[in-house]
């Protein structure tokens, strides 16, 4: 694992992942119901978007590892989940597409 690799805290308290890049808090905002997690919100600091997919695929892989479902509601999640359709539509529910 690089020195680079992002590190992922779950603050549960604030219902948020959280990251540090360059310093930075990178934050993606949850709701929980049952086996799922809707993922609500993506906030990015300036100057590190360029982190943000592996930001997000970091957060998939933790939530992978609780064998929960994910519901993206952010449109960046969404739309990154679109994208690579084939790695994780075992993360969504039965019924939802996107």
């Amino acid at each position: 694992m690089s020195d680079n690799a992002l590190t992922i805290t779950d603050n549960e308290f604030l219902r948020q992942f959280e990251t540090r890049i360059n310093e930075e808090l990178a934050t993606i905002e949850y709701s929980q119901q049952e086996r799922k997690i809707f993922l609500t919100k993506l906030i990015m600091p300036e100057n590190t978007e360029n982190r943000q997919e592996e930001f997000i695929k970091a957060v998939l892989s933790e939530i992978k590892e609780r064998n929960t479902r994910v519901v993206p509601t952010s449109p960046e999640i969404a739309g990154f989940m679109r994208r690579h359709r084939r790695k994780y539509k075992d993360l969504l529910p039965v019924g939802i597409n996107i």
